[in-house]
């Protein structure tokens, strides 16, 4: 069990720092305008807009492989299923006496 915890933890960090470094590589909405004026990212690896899809379902990708594996760590981890009252398990039940009635002076 422990492995499979390790494993899991090793592919939720490498999925997270992938994510950030997709994020950080792609383009926002303005840096298209740029383009139009000649700043050369038409020439690229993948194309004027090749780009912008691969990386966008790469990102979508690792993006889902974290959340997947932030899942399965708390499934992992979390406590087996048997009932947990806390603090009250150690406690034992109060026993309720009945109420005596009081006794009006006359």
């Amino acid at each position: 069990m422990e492995l499979i915890q390790s494993l899991v933890l090793i592919l939720n960090v490498v999925s997270a720092i992938a994510t950030i470094v997709l994020v950080l590589m792609q383009h926002g909405k303005g840096a298209d305008m740029g383009a139009a004026f000649g700043s050369g990212s038409a020439g690229s690896l993948f194309g004027s807009s090749g780009s912008a899809n691969f990386l966008s379902r790469t990102t979508a990708v690792t993006a889902t492989l974290f959340f997947a594996s932030c899942l399965a760590l708390v499934l992992l981890v979390s406590p087996s299923k048997k009932s947990d009252l806390g603090v009250m398990s150690t406690q034992k039940p109060a026993v309720q006496q009945p109420a005596q009635p009081s006794k009006i002076p006359e």
